[in-house]
């Protein structure tokens, strides 16, 4: 970015390389700067962007080169000492003092020269900014409450709810006031739940015997009379015509 061709208003103008022209032009960009109160950076400038050091809101950068030199005319190549005198006289009364005079060589200060001369730091004087993310605000209060009282202990389990709801209501409250509505804690009767588990854990008594208790087995067979010829009295005809696939001892045949 040069000189001359600086961003929309009111950011600031940083001069990365600007090698300098017409004297005219820097002049009416430096008086625009000038009433605008814009903030000039300074990187690389030379010859007529020397004009930037006469803006009161100019600063340079520790590695910045500002090379100076006489004017001269375009057309005939020869330096003009009315031109630049009035370059001359537009810097700091510290850098004139340095310089003493301009020939047509350059003549370079670095930044860290320029600050040292009481020019302002680019990187001193702007700090960055770190955006803070917002604090979280602490409770106002923290909801607690008592163990449950021991078996000889005292108090009981309508205190100790009546405390677990003031508790509750007092985390819930604002910084403008309590928490709106009504707060509801449920506290189970320790009592209760015991005793109803004692009482499911007893063993059931009274219930009558099941039915299939009270029908007798049949008596067992003794083991002489083990697949006896009783078992074939019942079986199955044979089919006029039909031939039989296993022997006569794999067979029953009814009898009638």
């Amino acid at each position: 970015m040069g000189y001359l061709s600086p961003p929309p208003a009111p950011a600031p103008v940083i001069v990365y390389k600007d090698v300098g022209g017409l004297v005219t032009d820097y002049e009416a960009a430096t008086e625009q700067y000038r009433r605008e109160n814009r903030e000039v950076r300074l990187h690389e400038c030379r010859s007529a962007c020397t004009l930037a050091l006469s803006l009161p809101n100019v600063c340079v950068y520790p590695d910045a080169q500002v090379k100076f030199h006489k004017a001269y005319n375009a057309i005939t190549r020869e330096a003009d000492e009315g031109i630049s005198s009035k370059l001359f006289a537009s810097y700091p009364a510290a850098v004139q003092a340095r310089l003493g005079y301009l020939t047509r060589e350059y003549r370079v200060l670095s930044g860290r020269e320029l600050i040292a001369l009481g020019m302002r730091n680019c990187e001193g004087d702007n700090p960055v900014l770190i955006a803070n993310r917002r604090q979280r605000q602490a409770p106002t209060a923290v909801a607690s409450a008592n163990p449950p009282p021991s078996a000889g202990g005292s108090g009981s389990w309508t205190d100790i709810a009546s405390r677990v709801q003031t508790a509750v209501a007092s985390a819930f409250a604002t910084p403008q006031g309590p928490a709106s509505g009504s707060v509801r804690v449920a506290v189970a009767d320790r009592s209760r739940v015991t005793s109803d588990a004692v009482a499911r854990s007893e063993p059931m008594t009274g219930l009558p015997k099941p039915a299939l208790a009270d029908i007798p087995l049949p008596p067992r067979r003794p083991p002489s009379e083990a697949f006896t010829a009783k078992d074939t009295t019942v079986g199955m005809a044979m089919i006029s015509g039909s031939q039989p696939i296993l022997s006569a001892k794999f067979l029953r045949v009814e009898t009638r």
